[in-house]
């Protein structure tokens, strides 16, 4: 790929990751309850950080660079999703409850 493509794919996947990044801390800051703004932020920060580093993988010229992104992305990949895991379960087993449905809509109509 020429230098005038990877550029546009780079800006293309870092646009799009800072995007979900947006996304997520909206969803941290808008959502009701303390399991929905993990789900939140353990999706939209695991897709965010992924274009991000795929982006940063087209944006470097070397592939020592690129294979350094790769291992970090894997680790991301991993990592995340497993901590917000646990940081649920913890919650649960301290006996943090989510909101159900009739919860939800009192807390709407509070706001």
């Amino acid at each position: 790929m020429d230098w005038a493509g990877a550029g546009i794919v780079t800006w293309i996947l870092t646009s799009a990751g800072a995007l979900f990044l947006i996304i997520g801390g909206i969803g941290i800051l808008r959502l009701p309850d303390f399991y929905s703004r993990i789900h939140a932020a353990g999706i939209t920060d695991t897709m965010g950080a992924l274009l991000v580093l795929v982006g940063l993988m087209f944006a470097s010229g070397s592939i020592l660079v690129s294979i350094k992104l790769f291992f970090l992305l894997l680790f991301v990949a991993v990592t995340s999703p497993l901590a917000t895991h646990a940081l649920a379960k913890a919650a649960f087993m301290r006996g943090l409850r989510p909101m159900l449905g009739h919860e939800l809509a009192q807390e709407a109509e509070d706001d």
